[in-house]
């Protein structure tokens, strides 16, 4: 029987695999607990900058479409092109952060999505803007997954899941932030300021992170052991797949499938909603500031990932998670049925933005559990690399939407639908891999 509280898929016993020696004196020691502070409140600021990049867009397009003269549907490519760079960087950050170290991976990334946001307030069109938004999102895609497994591998397993979905809270803060300061920046300074402020913040915190940013004490590990001719040999012989081989086994590939089917789904629905609803909102006659916060709502909502993570060091955490996702559902598409009273929609906002965040900003923690330490980096890396396609195809399928002139309540009826399917993919999952299959 695998262990429930972390989910993991090991074909024997399922506990995850205790690092040893000095990998295991550096993350068990009391003295190890400083140390994970330091890593949680760098990772912490890496991830809410992530989340106020990510969502900034969505919060200036109502501006945009005023000063350039840009339609709905125009709006498309941009709103998405930061998503697939975000696909690109996180497929092609595993890689490289198990061959040169996840702390220069993850300061790496932060410096280039603060240096392309803060070129991207400069942009002169759309057409500039749409590729510095590509490459936005290529730093945006690498800081991610890098920073979920550097938190996760300084966490003793037994609070893997809080710990890591602590850290992660700070990327729907960092989205609502975006929407709070974009509320007050947009009148006062123009749109190119919220995206200043999105560059230049990266840009301090990767001189703190070249400071004090330590690596991960099971890569360092994995790293010496591959030095030892006989020990290599060994491994060689007996040690699993690694990255992506170990990924794709047989073993577990019926469980990546599952995770990247559920992210994608998740992404589909937040994307559309945290691109959209601002100019969803206007539409329906409220003022833009009155748009960006109530729109700010939704992201907030995320901090819910904290008592998720506490249930998921307990109990099945795919479980935990499809529940999550049934929850969004419903939310989501009770936004629709509340358009009209300015009140009860800020309450179901929020609310779905609880459900919906909360069940989102867990699967990274999921996904860390679920392997073992030679493919987590990949393994990660890949969940969020795929399941950003799921934000692209959640930005097209509100315009396509509203292109067919579908009523507002029937586009969120619509965008529901894929939180249902993250719910039975998770399902699928607690079913088959509950039994160590």
């Amino acid at each position: 029987m695998p262990d429930h509280r972390t989910d993991k898929a090991t074909p024997s016993t399922g506990h995850a695999p205790r690092p040893s020696g000095q990998a295991a004196g550096a993350i068990d020691s009391p003295s190890a607990g400083a140390v994970r502070w330091l890593i949680f409140a760098l990772c912490f600021l890496v991830v809410l900058l992530d989340g106020f990049d990510t969502a900034a867009i969505g919060y200036i397009a109502p501006s945009l479409m005023q000063e350039w003269g840009v339609a709905k549907p125009a709006l498309a490519p941009v709103l998405s092109a930061a998503l697939f760079g975000l696909a690109a960087g996180a497929l092609l950050s595993g890689p490289v952060a198990d061959r040169w170290g996840r702390r220069l991976t993850l300061t790496a990334s932060v410096l280039v999505f603060g240096v392309a946001c803060l070129a991207s307030a400069f942009s002169p069109d759309l057409q500039m803007l749409t590729v510095l938004r590509f490459i936005t999102g290529v730093g945006l895609g690498a800081a991610m997954p890098n920073a979920v497994t550097l938190m996760s591998e300084f966490s003793p397993p037994s609070r893997r899941a809080f710990i890591t979905n602590a850290m992660f809270c700070g990327f729907p803060l960092g989205a609502a932030l975006g929407g709070f300061l974009a509320g007050w920046l947009i009148p006062a300074f123009g749109w190119r300021s919220v995206l200043q402020l999105g560059g230049v913040a990266p840009l301090v915190l990767v001189a703190a992170l070249l400071l004090w940013l330590p690596e991960s004490p099971r890569y360092l590990q994995v790293r010496r052991a591959k030095g030892g001719r006989r020990e290599q040999e060994v491994r060689r012989e007996q040690a699993p797949a690694r990255g992506i081989g170990l990924v794709l086994s047989r073993h577990y590939l019926l469980g990546s499938l599952m995770l990247w089917v559920a992210y994608f789904m998740g992404l589909v629905v937040f994307y559309a909603l945290i691109n959209w609803m601002p100019v969803l909102f206007r539409e329906s006659g409220m003022d833009p500031r009155t748009a960006s916060l109530v729109t700010a709502l939704f992201p907030l909502g995320g901090v819910g990932a904290v008592a998720l993570g506490w249930l998921m060091d307990r109990f099945n955490g795919s479980g935990v998670l499809a529940l999550g996702y049934g929850g969004t559902a419903l939310t989501v598409w009770a936004i629709g049925q509340a358009m009209g009273d300015h009140g009860l929609l800020m309450l179901v906002v929020f609310v779905a933005g609880l459900v919906m965040n909360a069940a989102q900003a867990s699967m990274p923690a999921l996904a860390a559990g679920f392997y073992p330490t030679e493919g987590r980096a990949t393994g990660v890396a890949w969940m969020l690399g795929i399941g950003r396609f799921g934000g692209i195809a959640g930005s097209f399928l509100v315009a396509a939407l509203t292109a067919r002139q579908v009523s507002l309540p029937d586009i969120f009826a619509v965008v529901a639908v894929p939180a249902l399917i993250a719910m039975v993919a998770l399902g699928v999952k607690v079913g088959v891999y509950r039994s160590g299959k």
